[in-house]
């Protein structure tokens, strides 16, 4: 199925905002192995989107359409949807009734241009809208079925996996039921992985499951997308790749599927009953951040230390013995560890100190990470040296430090080689 993305917009096409929509929308169909053949960027102009439409209409087989559902009178696109297909607007009044209750249940009146978005096209199939007032809809414009969807973000999201992709899959003749698995590593490049994971799909012949990749540094995203008649025949299609899968790449697995790394290392400490003591310096509290917003973590986070100069840990940990404006060692790190969990009673203490290379214009600028991990018995160290530029330093600090502990709390080995460290 030839499938076009049109994106409508001022703010769009001069680039004064993202367009984050488009990105996800062509990455969830690809996840369910529909590929996007085309991407086109309209204003809010009328003749311009009339022909983006036309001529998405002789060339694709469906077309998602994003934008210009909102009330204002820049919202065009029920408007030129009606003239494309050459039907007329009609107000729909199951669309409007849900518009007043919107409203209404909010203790609002529903302004009268509001109701704008409830004049759709003659022909159209709703697309129900549960979080918002823009009234999604498909119709057949020429050889293509259009389907109209909101720019707000997470109206979009909600309406595209409920409602547009079940009706792209079932016009594309798809198996009953398509499952994405999903595998994020951090410490492999996707090269690495792909090597890695040589004639993984050679385990489903038929062709019924696709491996793919996502990369964000600092984290990889390994894909499987599944077709199968139903779940069941799905998961037996996908246990014996997913299990070789897990095997090749082994400790580097830090979450599957919906997980977060945070939100695995904040499952593991619950689950052994521990607590939290955090010190950062240059990663601007991002480590604490990831952490500290998780349902649950008020009861294990006990303090965030982070400060720039590391100097200043003194002052903060009630460090004693040693000067931390010397160049850091082993030793200094390990000490803030131990220092940062009896100062503040925490089972466990995950320390991430930074070196920044002088001269942040090279080429070769990067960074020294310390990590320590402390605990009543024993302390676990990790030294690793990034190069990219701060950003790459800091965002990799980030993910090390958290992933060092992940590894520590499941009992794997706290130092193991990763593809993005300079030794």
């Amino acid at each position: 199925m030839r499938i076009e993305i049109i994106c409508t917009g001022d703010e769009v096409l001069t680039g004064k905002i993202v367009n984050t929509n488009f990105s996800y929308m062509s990455q969830k169909l690809e996840d369910v192995g529909l590929s996007v053949h085309w991407g086109t960027t309209v204003g809010d102009d009328r003749e311009s989107l009339l022909d983006a439409f036309r001529h998405a209409a002789q060339r694709a087989d469906a077309v998602i359409v994003n934008g210009g559902l909102g009330p204002t009178v820049d919202d065009l696109s029920q408007e030129v949807a009606a003239q494309a297909a050459g039907v007329d607007l009609v107000l729909n009044e199951e669309w409007l009734e849900k518009m007043e209750s919107f409203f209404t249940k909010r203790s609002r009146i529903m302004p009268p241009n509001n109701r704008k978005q409830a004049m759709l096209p003659a022909t159209a199939e709703v697309i129900d809208n549960p979080i918002g007032t823009a009234c999604g809809f498909a119709l057949d414009i020429g050889r293509a079925r259009f389907f109209f969807t909101p720019g707000v973000p997470r109206e979009l999201r909600r309406m595209l996996e409920e409602q547009v992709v079940p009706r792209l899959l079932a016009r594309g003749g798809a198996p009953a039921t398509i499952h994405l698995k999903r595998f994020h590593s951090y410490g492999l490049g996707e090269s690495h992985v792909d090597a890695l994971l040589t004639g993984v799909g050679d385990l489903a012949p038929d062709g019924s499951i696709k491996l793919g990749f996502r990369a964000h540094y600092p984290q990889l995203e390994t894909k499987l997308t599944v077709r199968g008649t139903d779940m069941d025949d799905v998961r037996r299609r996908l246990e014996p790749v997913q299990a070789e899968v897990r095997k090749r790449l082994g400790n580097f697995i830090m979450a599957e599927d919906d997980q977060t790394l945070e939100g695995v290392v904040l499952a593991e400490l619950t689950r052994q009953g521990a607590t939290l003591a955090l010190v950062e310096t240059f990663t601007s509290g991002q480590i604490a951040a990831r952490v500290g917003h998780l349902p649950g973590a008020e009861h294990v986070l006990r303090a965030g230390v982070t400060v720039r100069d590391r100097t200043a840990l003194h002052k903060a940990l009630d460090i004693q013995g040693f000067t931390l404006a010397d160049d850091l060692t082993q030793e200094t790190t390990e000490s803030v560890a131990h220092a940062a969990r009896a100062h503040t009673g925490a089972t466990h203490a995950l320390v991430v100190l930074i070196d920044l290379d002088e001269g942040a214009d090279r080429i070769d600028f990067g960074g020294t990470i310390w990590i320590a991990i402390a605990t009543a018995e024993e302390v676990a160290f990790r030294r690793s040296r990034i190069l990219g530029g701060r950003e790459w330093v800091r965002l990799g600090a980030v993910e090390l430090g958290l992933d060092c502990l992940r590894r520590y709390l499941q009992r794997l080995p706290v130092v193991e080689r990763i593809d993005f460290e300079k030794t």
